[in-house]
Formats: C-alpha cells, sequence, structure tokens
C-alpha cells in the first residue's frame, strides 16, 4: 500500500486534529492490518499509540535541550570499570528520583575529573524521562547572568527560571570566592528553592569549605545550613573518568569494552 491510497479526507481530518504524523506510519500500518486481519479496535490502538509514542519522544528530546543537558552523560553510558570510589547504594537511591520526589537536594563530590559532572547530568536525564523539568547550569555562568539582570532590571525573572523548575543542577559549585552580590544571589536562591524543589551540586570542596567562598558568613551559614540539612551526599574519590569521555575508533571502544 502506498500513501496515495489514503484517502483525501482522511488526510484532511488528520491535519485538522494536528495527527497529521500519523500518515508517516499509517500505510505499513494498513498492511499489517490487513496481513493479520487485525480487528478496526486494534488498527485504532496501535495507530493511536504510535502518535503517543512519538509526542513522548519528541517532549522528552525537547526537555533534554531546554535542560542543556550534555546528550552522551546517561547513567546507562557510565563505564563500571573506572577507578572510581562512590556509594552505589546511594547512587541507586538517587537515580529512583525519590530525592526529587521529597524536594531534596544532592551534593556530589570530589576531586576534578572523577565524574561528578557526568552523575549530575545523568540523573538530569533520569528526571527528563520522568516528565521533570530540568535545568543545568555552571554556578559561575548562572551568577553572571544574575549580575547582569541586576543592571537591566530583569532580575526577577531570571530568578523565576532558576525557581520554576523541578530539579536545577549546578554544576562547579563553590569553586570561585564570590563578591557581595553573588553571595546575595546564591543566598536568595537557595532560599527560594528550599523545601520547594530541588538542587544537584557538584563541587570540588566539601560542604565544610562552602562557607569560606561566601562574602558574608550570616547568610552564607543560613543558606548552606538549609542546603545540608535537606542533602544527600555523594563523595567521589579515585582516577580522573575524562580520559574514557575521549573520542575513540569503534575498533578501539570494542576491544576496550573486551578487555
Amino acid at each position: 500500500m502506498t500513501p496515495d491510497l489514503i484517502s483525501p479526507d482522511l488526510k484532511t481530518v488528520l491535519r485538522r486534529l494536528r495527527l497529521s504524523r500519523i500518515l508517516d506510519v499509517l500505510p505499513e500500518r494498513l498492511t499489517l492490518a490487513r496481513q493479520q486481519k487485525m480487528p478496526h479496535q486494534d488498527l485504532l490502538l496501535l495507530v493511536l499509540s504510535d502518535e503517543v509514542a512519538r509526542r513522548e519522544s519528541l517532549g522528552l528530546s525537547l526537555r533534554v535541550q531546554k535542560a542543556h543537558l550534555d546528550p552522551a552523560l546517561h547513567l546507562e553510558a557510565w563505564d563500571p570499570s573506572a577507578k572510581v570510589t562512590l556509594d552505589r547504594a546511594l547512587l541507586n537511591e538517587l537515580a529512583s528520583l525519590r530525592f526529587l520526589d521529597a524536594h531534596a537536594h544532592v551534593a556530589i563530590v570530589g576531586p576534578v575529573g572523577v565524574g561528578k559532572t557526568f552523575l549530575a547530568h545523568a540523573l538530569g536525564h533520569i528526571a527528563c524521562r520522568r516528565g521533570a523539568t530540568v535545568l543545568a547550569i555552571r554556578t559561575d555562568q548562572m551568577l553572571k547572568t544574575l549580575k547582569h539582570a541586576r543592571l537591566d532590571h530583569s532580575y526577577d525573572v531570571e530568578l523565576r527560571k532558576l525557581t520554576a523548575v523541578d530539579l536545577l543542577i549546578l554544576d562547579d559549585f563553590a569553586i570561585d570566592v564570590l563578591d557581595p552580590t553573588e553571595s546575595r544571589d546564591l543566598y536568595d536562591l537557595l532560599l527560594e528553592r528550599y523545601r520547594t524543589g530541588s538542587i544537584v551540586v557538584t563541587s570540588n570542596r566539601g560542604p565544610d569549605e562552602w562557607l569560606a567562598t561566601f562574602a558574608d558568613p550570616v547568610r552564607a551559614r543560613s543558606a548552606i545550613d538549609r542546603f545540608t540539612s535537606n542533602a544527600y551526599d555523594l563523595v567521589i574519590d579515585g582516577e580522573s573518568y575524562r580520559p574514557r569521555l575521549k573520542p575513540r575508533l569503534a575498533t578501539d571502544v570494542a576491544e576496550r569494552r573486551r578487555s
């Protein structure tokens, strides 16, 4: 069966219902239905299920794109042979996203290169599959955006973008010493998301070192205490994971997996 055998009236109706993408698979589904003598109800269910799957896939792609997640950093792609140590039971618990349902936070802490960003983005991908809204951003980039927003009076708008998502991923948290404005902005953000939305941070510093990066120790204690009292701590140590992300020929990848 070819597409031109589908009646123009059916095409018009599908387009008016915004179901025109069904036309891409309808010919083969009609052929299958005829070969298997499929009841009309089963054919309708099959065609509509195709459309549901297509829309869910498109929705997931759009959520991942808006979240600024690295498309390669899925938990399924994590190399289990990596020479790093971490609490696997805790990682499995985080992957269940129960922390997201409880509006809890996650601090992924460890030295440079051990895969902190990888796991943070992997949790972001799982959240997107669940239908949650996610935003991943470097902490310094976020603070720069908020500082510029103060100048053009769009601060409230930018802050709402950071507080409206279900999961906010802040990479390279507490690396640089903050000036008074940055300290205030981070304080506002942590308080706005306290018990209302989850944050995953990655940091080379432990939470006990974050206080020294704030310009205002009073606000720092208030914000950090709220975060740490409601956060899981995933500590990673070991060799750098980054060489495993280095581009390789397909034959090299297969050989590495066999070894």
